[in-house]
């Protein structure tokens, strides 16, 4: 079964050197998922500040800057893995480093047939 991971952080606690320690920590996790055959995707994601928020309310497009709620936590990237159950997902959410300065939310995915695949 597919789980996304959804790292949420306050992103303004997290200074250059920490960020580029979370990355190559994140990188080593990322290698070791794909070497156990659970590894699909990664990545980290651009600050809030760089986002953008879509919403179409009676056929009209409202586009604004920054993302849609504010939050005292920001979603700051995912990974998406291949688990065999939601205990074998939270065992891989735990490794992740922002785990420990913020939440990791585990979320199964819906596989809806006729999707493009690799």
């Amino acid at each position: 079964m597919k789980y996304m991971l959804l790292i949420y952080f306050d992103e303004k606690n997290l200074d250059e050197s920490e960020r580029q320690a979370c990355y190559a920590e994140s990188t080593q996790l990322a290698h070791q998922l794909k070497a156990d055959g659970q590894y699909l995707a990664a990545s980290p994601l651009q600050p809030t500040a760089m986002a953008t928020s879509i919403r179409v309310r009676d056929g009209k497009r409202f586009v604004t800057d920054g993302p849609f709620a504010e939050t005292r936590e920001q979603l700051g990237g995912y990974y998406l893995i291949d688990a065999k159950n939601l205990d074998e997902a939270i065992t891989v959410a735990e490794k992740i480093p922002m785990a420990r300065k913020g939440t990791v939310e585990v979320r199964p995915v819906i596989e809806i047939p006729g999707l493009p695949s690799d």
